[in-house]
């Protein structure tokens, strides 16, 4: 089983960056969004996401992430009138689920809840820091109803229509992430079709985003820090895209971190330990953890964007591309002023052999 670097600190994969540089509103269009290359010799090179074609080959097996947001921002009032912000964090049963709720004081167990002033609730219990939640009727069909698309922290705007659609890849199809996996908002329709007549195949797991994604490492060490869990399902039949990819001599490139972690966490579970071995199908919470010494099991590549500092999807790209790589790919970023995080550029890394 793989074990954390014990030498490396959080501020090991800290940065400066100019908030000018956050992105707050997607580009015009998909795939309009600028590409930084890093290729296998660590060369940089500045492109526009659409050249992502040229760069694949045929027989490349492109994985993406098919979870969908829900609207899984609350807004409202307990019982005693203290305002409240709830954001679901997992739908357990159909009418009940886990969130982040943020007011005054905690609701102890008991307390009423109004959201929207549509939704009366209940607060079970605690789970952790999450809140459990009882809800009138099925919790999926009151988010879209009354709920909002929950954007990032850093970006400052209210949730809009337009953000409904932008904050949501085009193959989304499994509802259940509060965060979008931003690496595939580039792609459209039109760019798929592409990929699909020049030979590069797909596959879409399933790796429901949680806001922990968001949440700050707050251990001074790496090794001290707990991941928090997230739900993925690896089907058979990527598993057999990925032995067919492996047959024709293509390489497996993840759409996203998310789709990382999915793969490399059935991998995990399946006790694989060589590259040419590829994953079982699997469902689960993973809490894998990706640091700089992990070798990776089935990735050969990623396709990504830029990501917070301190945070543990930085330290998942150092793990792929190294640490020092990394670090000049960031700076390089920042002096050409590419857009950051969700709403931002996208990178592609091909690691050294």
């Amino acid at each position: 089983m793989y074990q954390i670097n014990n030498t490396l600190s959080v501020a090991d994969f800290d940065y400066d960056l100019p908030e000018a540089l956050i992105a707050q509103t997607p580009s015009k269009n998909r795939g309009e969004s600028r590409l930084l290359h890093i290729d296998s010799q660590n060369r940089l090179h500045d492109l526009v996401f659409t050249d992502i074609a040229s760069l694949l080959k045929p027989n490349d097996l492109l994985v993406f992430n098919n979870t969908k947001v829900i609207k899984a921002r609350l807004h409202g009032q307990k019982s005693t009138g203290g305002k409240i912000e709830a954001l679901i964090e997992r739908i357990t049963e159909p009418t009940r689920a886990l969130a982040h709720v943020k007011s005054s004081k905690s609701p102890k167990a008991g307390t009423r809840l109004v959201f929207e002033n549509a939704i009366e609730a209940e607060v079970l219990g605690r789970s952790g820091e999450l809140f459990d939640i009882q809800f009138p009727g099925n919790v999926l069909e009151l988010l879209d109803q009354y709920g909002s698309t929950p954007l990032p922290p850093y970006i400052q705007h209210a949730a809009e229509e337009a953000d409904d659609l932008r904050y949501q890849t085009v193959y989304a199809r499994e509802p259940g992430a509060v965060a979008a996996p931003t690496a595939g908002l580039h792609f459209d329709e039109t760019q798929l079709q592409t990929l699909k007549k020049n030979g590069i195949d797909c596959a879409f797991v399933t790796l429901h985003v949680g806001a922990g994604t968001f949440q700050p490492v707050r251990a001074e060490q790496i090794k001290d820090h707990i991941m928090h869990a997230e739900w993925y399902t690896v089907s058979q039949e990527v598993v057999n895209a990925i032995l067919q990819t492996r047959a024709k001599g293509g390489r497996v490139i993840a759409v996203g971190t998310t789709s990382v972690r999915a793969l490399e966490s059935a991998a995990q579970q399946a006790g694989c330990v060589e590259q040419q071995k590829c994953p079982l199908a699997h469902s689960a919470d993973t809490q894998l953890f990706i640091t700089p010494g992990y070798e990776f099991q089935v990735i050969d590549g990623l396709i990504t964007n830029f990501h917070l500092p301190q945070s543990t999807l930085l330290m998942l790209v150092s793990a792929l591309a190294g640490l020092d790589t990394m670090r000049q790919a960031y700076q390089h970023a920042i002096e050409r002023q590419y857009r950051f995080f969700s709403y931002g550029d996208a990178m592609f890394i091909e690691p050294r052999p």
